[in-house]
């Protein structure tokens, strides 16, 4: 407990000693970490596979996002398609948050960063807001494989600003500590 506003305040526990985060995940939020497999001739990195068990539904749509640095693309809620979400290169801080009626994690927010360096496949459940920002110096890029292929007369589809009154998130979070 501090004392006063200059008393340093102790750390608590964010992620067991084997990396995994010890913070609560929205029900539905899939990360599946993804490891490449290197050798001098360069790397192979396994991005979707049906027998990890990850996602029932079928591949029937695959595109490609870039998103320059500083750039911040969200909020968005799909109500008939999931997302699954692949960072091939670059630094994207992700913001996930629980409005769905009657989920356990009703409200819950999470906040993840997936890069090269910290690979995962993130499967985002209909009806979960997300949002992504470019946090590095240079362009990344993701592939979504939605469970839906987009339907260009009628998106799934749903936008709210970046400053809003339901998501207790704000990108403008400041430098860090």
């Amino acid at each position: 407990m501090r004392a006063q506003e200059s008393d340093p305040i102790k750390d608590e526990p964010t992620v067991t000693p084997d990396g995994e985060s010890l913070a609560p995940r929205i029900d539905g939020l899939i990360v599946r970490p993804l490891r490449g497999i290197e050798d001098k001739r360069g790397e192979i990195v396994e991005v979707y596979r049906p027998s990890w068990k990850v996602h029932a539904e079928p591949l029937v749509y695959v595109y490609q996002v870039l998103v320059r640095p500083a750039a911040i693309k969200g909020w968005v809620v799909h109500t008939e398609q999931e997302d699954r979400i692949h960072v091939v290169s670059g630094s994207l801080r992700w913001a996930f948050y629980d409005d769905r009626e009657g989920s356990p994690t009703r409200g819950l927010l999470n906040v993840i960063t997936i890069s090269e360096r910290n690979r995962a496949l993130l499967v985002i459940p209909r009806g979960v807001f997300h949002a992504v920002e470019n946090i590095g110096h240079c362009e990344a890029i993701f592939i979504n494989m939605p469970t839906r292929a987009y339907d260009h007369g009628d998106p799934d589809k749903y936008r709210l600003p970046l400053k809003n009154d339901l998501i207790p998130f704000d990108f403008d979070d400041g430098r860090g500590w």
